[in-house]
């Protein structure tokens, strides 16, 4: 889930590796196997493999299963033909979400999602509608105990970065896509620990929500997406409180 609050979105996602370890490995197994299909099993060759290794290291996976879904990917055969896509959709009270996926079956996901979507009150919205209120960036989310603010901030700057932002949990460095790579391996040559690192879409407009109620009837509709198979990453412009994502 990536929703307004980041902080929360990362315990999130910590919480979700606990909970659901299998079926998240699983996923990644499965985005590897496209990545080095698609471009090879070399990540310094391949930007698309190195991406989503960087999901398996911040979900601990072991690297007997990446390397084996890398053989699986570069092991030739016909195999599946997977193509990436988009969907646009309004969710319950407004939410707008960007739903990106991989599929060996255009009309079967599309129906699925579809199915998703309506059940919870949603909709799919005209194409563009729902991107034009997101922009593509680099993040970097670094917490306080990994290092100090005045190092860290140099020394993101010095690499690249286009903002830098101090909140009370951490700390936050923004890049334009093409300057994520970069600005992270510098982080990691001097040993800092990311709590969070992709390039991802973050809202321009963000929508408040308040009362359980209506943050149950959005996490619900983005956990179901996130649950489907083809999904790879699932953007919501919802500005959840810690006590909403965590309820």
């Amino acid at each position: 889930m990536a929703g307004h609050s980041k902080w929360a979105k990362v315990k999130h996602f910590k919480g979700a590796i606990d909970a659901k370890r299998g079926k998240i490995f699983s996923k990644l197994s499965r985005e590897i196997t496209i990545a080095a299909k698609l471009a090879g099993g070399d990540p310094t060759l391949n930007p698309r493999l190195r991406m989503v290794l960087l999901k398996c290291r911040g979900a601990n996976m072991p690297n007997d299963n990446i390397e084996r879904a890398i053989k699986k990917g570069v092991g030739g055969g016909e195999g599946a033909s997977f193509e990436d896509l988009t969907y646009e959709i309004y969710g319950p009270n407004g939410v707008a979400l960007l739903v990106e996926v991989s599929t060996d079956n255009r009309n079967r996901t599309a129906a699925e999602i579809r199915s998703l979507v309506t059940k919870a009150g949603g909709s799919i919205a005209t194409p563009g509608s729902v991107s034009r209120l997101f922009q593509r960036k680099g993040q970097i989310i670094v917490s306080r105990e990994a290092t100090e603010e005045d190092a860290l901030m140099e020394l993101a700057l010095e690499a690249g970065a286009e903002d830098f932002k101090t909140e009370a949990q951490g700390y936050e460095i923004l890049t334009e896509p093409a300057q994520f790579e970069a600005v992270h391996k510098q982080l990691e040559t001097k040993g800092i620990k990311c709590e969070a690192a992709a390039v991802t879409a973050l809202p321009t407009v963000v929508v408040p929500l308040s009362g359980e109620t209506n943050i149950a009837a959005v996490s619900r509709l983005i956990e179901a997406l996130e649950e489907h198979d083809d999904v790879k990453e699932v953007y919501a412009n919802a500005e959840f409180t810690e006590a909403g994502v965590n309820a």
